[in-house]
């Protein structure tokens, strides 16, 4: 095992899950100068957060089959120097059309972690590869928790230095790279060619609908990814106008609920299994959830921040549990043949739900004012629920 292709492997998915969450807490502050409308403020935040899903769904399969035909070494090195640029040109600014040409690239390139699982897959054995895998989530796992909270530290500095500093450490991985990193696939297992369906990003996601006993479940989970994206798109935002919160305060309850999560995941889920069935630990998830973005819809009438932050804390405990049961049901879903097209198919919905959420969210923070994104978790949430109860509940 080449040790340094594995750090590298490793720091490339641990600065990716940081540069991700780095830009969060400064991303309303960035966009004010450019926006004469402040009441549109939102949409325009709403609209790079799901510019960037955009390109990612679009751009993903892409990636996948480029690292297929010609190597993984290429393709990530591409992705990395894609960050780079959209880092940079996001930190420059100068007018709105930079910013979004900036979250443009970096979405269109934003393959690094999906390729980094082939890379490990390739250099691995399969009785390693579990092991490998888990630590390169718990790469990803650290970055989010340490990403938010780096992002509004830096921006005590000034407001771009995230993505300065987010360029500069993703181009010395890329260096690095170039100089340590081997290619993992041998030129004979390579694709002769690449074929339109590859490029179809469309493809899994209408193989999996295409199988009648999952539709009301991927429904239900649809229903509930479509306010999460849009709560994540208008959160900083909401901060900002309801509580005068600067990116720090901000970056600060992301990584909160990111820690929570880990907690969440390692100590109460295992207890959960024990005493109840996947589909109920998914349907308390919701409930959590639901309440949590009743909480939240309630800070705005009374004002209160300690309402919204015991919200985001019982929504951030709801979501924790919701992934793996629903991951758990799935799987249990379909026969063992199938499993790779019902994973990859969920992945394209929750990608499609991170591109309509935020514009969703974002026009209903606009309209209908700064309760409403929770509101509509509210509203979806209590359906899905209920479409999960009446169509799994019963067979489970």
């Amino acid at each position: 095992m080449n040790r340094k292709a594995l750090l590298f492997g490793f720091v490339s998915v641990f600065l990716c899950a940081i540069g991700f969450g780095i830009v969060i807490p400064v991303v309303p502050f960035l966009v004010q100068p450019y926006v004469h409308d402040a009441s549109q403020q939102a949409v325009i935040v709403a609209w790079l957060t799901s510019v960037y899903a955009i390109c990612v769904f679009i751009a993903s399969p892409g990636l996948g089959a480029l690292s297929d035909r010609y190597g993984r070494r290429p393709v990530l090195l591409l992705c990395l120097l894609g960050s780079v640029a959209g880092y940079l040109l996001f930190g420059i600014g100068g007018a709105l059309w930079i910013l979004f040409v900036g979250r443009i690239i970096e979405g269109i390139t934003g393959g690094t972690i999906a390729t980094m699982f082939a890379y490990f897959a390739d250099i691995t054995s399969a009785e390693q590869r579990t092991r490998y895998f888990g630590w390169i989530g718990a790469a990803a796992g650290a970055g989010t928790i340490i990403g938010p909270s780096l992002g509004g530290l830096l921006a005590g500095i000034s407001y771009t230095a995230p993505l300065y500093f987010g360029a500069g450490i993703t181009l010395l991985n890329a260096l690095y790279g170039w100089l340590y990193m081997p290619e993992s696939l041998a030129p004979e297992l390579r694709t002769e060619r690449i074929t339109l369906n590859r490029l179809n990003p469309l493809l899994q996601l209408t193989s999996i609908l295409s199988v009648k006993s999952l539709q009301r479940l991927l429904l239900a989970a649809f229903l509930l990814w479509l306010p999460n994206g849009a709560m994540q798109a208008v959160l900083a935002q909401f901060t900002l106008d309801m509580f005068h919160w600067q990116p720090i305060w901000i970056g600060l309850i992301f990584s909160i609920i990111g820690i929570q999560d880990i907690l969440s995941q390692s100590l109460i889920m295992p207890r959960l299994l024990t005493r109840m069935k996947g589909v109920s630990i998914a349907i308390l998830g919701m409930v959590a959830e639901l309440c949590g973005y009743a909480l939240i819809a309630a800070s705005v009438a009374f004002a209160s921040y300690g309402l919204f932050l015991a919200g985001m804390f019982v929504f951030g405990f709801g979501d924790s549990i919701f992934g793996p049961s629903f991951n758990g049901l799935l799987s249990t879903s379909v026969d063992a043949s199938r499993q790779g097209r019902v994973q990859g198919g969920s992945q394209s919905i929750q990608s499609l739900a991170r591109v309509f959420g935020p514009l969703l969210g974002g026009q209903l923070y606009v309209s209908l004012g700064y309760a409403a994104p929770a509101w509509m978790g509210v509203i979806f949430i209590g359906v899905a629920a209920v479409l999960l109860y009446r169509n799994v509940y019963r067979v489970a």
